[in-house]
Order: C-alpha cells, then structure tokens, then sequence
C-alpha cells in the first residue's frame, strides 16, 4: 500500500529501542510510500517499519508505543501528533482493508438462507405437488376424477347416453386400446373439443361425433387428448392449480380443500389448448392404426398448422382398418340424442 498523499514525506522525531530492554536511540522518522524508515541522525537507515504491519501497544496514551508487528520487540516511543496521526490513519485504513472473517461468514450465512429461502418458494412447491401426484393410488385418482366430472356437469349438463351409442363408444375404447382413456364421456357442452380428468376420463364435446364425416376424426382427437395427458399428469395439473396448500391438504388428509374441484373444473372448460407434439402423437397413430391424416384436415381445415401430421401419416387412409362399423358409427354420432 502506499502511504496518505497528505503525510507524503512527513518527518518526526522519536525514540527507538530494539526490544523493551535495550538501550534506547533518538532517531528520525520518515513516511514512505509503503514504510516506515527510522534513521538516525546521521542519516543512517536502521529499520523499515511497513506500513501495513504496524502495530499501535498503547493506544490512547502518550507518549504512543508502535511495534513493526504483533510479536515484534522493536518499540519506537512517538510524541509528534502529526506523525501519530498519520500513522494511527494509516493503520485504519489497513484495517478496513483487510478481511473480515465475522462479515464474511455472516454474509456467508446470509446466502445459504437466501439460498434455502429460494429452494423453499421455487422448488419445494412443486415437489411437493409432483411427490403427492406420485402416492395418490388409484381408487383416489378415480374419486378425484368422478368428483371433477360432477363439477363439469353442472356447467355442461348430464353426460349424453343412448343404449347403441354407448355400446360403440365401448367398440371404439376397445378398437384404440391402451392408446386412449379409460373413460370415455361424450358431453352436450361444456369442453371446446375434449379435455382430460384424473382417474383416466376423457370428456368430448358431442361436436367431434357428429360433425365429422369418418370416426377416424373423433380417433385422433382421443389420441391427442391421451398424448397431452402423458405430457403431464392430469392429477398434477390439478394440484398445480390449487396450489401447495391443496397439496398438502391431499397428502395429509386425502382431501381437497372445498371449492378447489370447482374452481378447477372451470378453469379446464375456459383454458387454450395446445398442440401436442407430432413426434409422439404420429407414434400413438401408429400404435393405434389409426391414420392421421383425417384429424390434421378437421383441426386445420388447410392442412398448415397440422402439416407433421398429414406428411408423415404412419396410416395410409385408403388401407386402414376399419375403427368402427357403419351401424356403431351411426350410433355414436346420435348418443346425444340428436
């Protein structure tokens, strides 16, 4: 370090003995850029005292004691104010300087609880919605489900039921296999196009049966609405919405808290759908047998938004088996009675 500019040079007079019981010298004391020099007074160099290493033995009282360090047994007696005060400044300044271990592990300890205060609010939430998604079992997904469903239905009235339309929606669970929903509920109003309960429901809206001319249709949107369910849990998309508190509330009781099912139902017929991936949609298609190519067209009726879907169709339409008989077809499309 270099010393304060306005002590530049500065000179004093001041006693120096080589340790508290050696004979005592008048010397000359002289500030430096970064030392101490004690001369006497034939201007002969006896020591370099650094600056920084300075050591005050008596402070507060005069005449004042400095030490070249802590366990040093050269003294220098100082009487000067000036060259006391400018030494006494200096010394402050190095204290500031150097480290401070109290500072830096309060600091320390203050990053670790921002860290762990950051950990509690971004990532806890949500592991402890994805771990009480985990260990729900079935049955309760299935309750959570049916109870969901309750709460759509008032909003989009009785699920649509016909003795032949029951049976080929059924044949048409049965014809896609593992590669849909369990439970298939074909609504009056309410859902867009479909949506996706826990407990493995899937509800459609009676549009996509009786609007489109092939089953094929109402195949590929069951198959994109299983595909967006595998993207995400369905039971973890309705924590996420109710929220940490609901969270815990399910894993500690089994329950959710009252209202949570019907403010989610109303949130899941009002929320946007996206797309799910071709990639893994095209191999659901595939898995099922089911061509792709007539879902792509009843999404975008010009092919642009679904092209993934029409270029790569795993299922040539001309050669497909057959999802539905004509009879069942015509069945499903009147389950709701219209």
């Amino acid at each position: 370090m270099t010393a304060l500019a306005e002590f530049e040079r500065l000179e004093a007079p001041a006693i120096w003995h080589a340790s508290p019981d050696a004979q005592r010298r008048d010397v000359i004391l002289s500030i430096g850029d970064a030392t101490l020099t004690i001369t006497d007074h034939r201007d002969i160099a006896i020591a370099h005292w650094s600056l920084a290493a300075i050591e005050r033995i008596n402070p507060g009282r005069r005449p004042a004691v400095f030490a070249p360090g802590i366990d040093a047994p050269e003294r220098i007696e100082l009487s000067d104010d000036t060259m006391i005060r400018a030494i006494d400044k200096v010394r402050r300044a190095v204290a500031r300087a150097r480290p401070q271990p109290g500072r830096l592990r309060a600091r320390l300890i203050g990053a670790v609880c921002l860290a762990i205060a950051a950990i509690a609010v971004l990532w806890l939430p949500g592991a402890l919605i994805r771990y009480t998604a985990s260990i729900v079992p079935d049955v309760s997904r299935d309750a959570l489900g049916r109870s969901l469903l309750a709460e759509v239905t008032r909003v989009s009235g009785a699920p649509c039921a016909a003795p032949g339309g029951d049976a080929a929606l059924q044949a048409l669970s049965a014809r896609l296999g593992d590669q849909t929903l369990a439970h298939l509920v074909v609504l009056p109003a309410g859902v867009t196009t479909t949506a996706h309960l826990p407990g493995g429901y899937l509800l459609v809206n009676r549009s996509v049966v009786e609007d489109h001319e092939s089953p094929a249709v109402v195949a590929g949107y069951l198959l994109a609405e299983t595909e967006r369910a595998a993207r995400l849990d369905p039971l973890e998309a309705l924590l996420n919405h109710a929220g940490v508190v609901a969270a815990l509330r399910l894993l500690t009781t089994g329950n959710l808290p009252e209202g949570q099912l019907s403010a989610y139902a109303e949130s899941l017929l009002t929320a946007p759908q996206s797309d799910p991936a071709p990639g893994p949609l095209l191999a659901r298609f595939a898995a099922a047998r089911v061509p792709s190519t007539p879902y792509a067209f009843a999404v975008d009726i010009s092919g642009e938004r679904t092209l993934p879907l029409i270029e790569a169709d795993p299922i040539s339409p001309a050669t497909a088996p057959r999802i539905l008989s004509d009879g069942s077809w015509v069945a499903l499309q009147g389950i709701c009675g219209g």
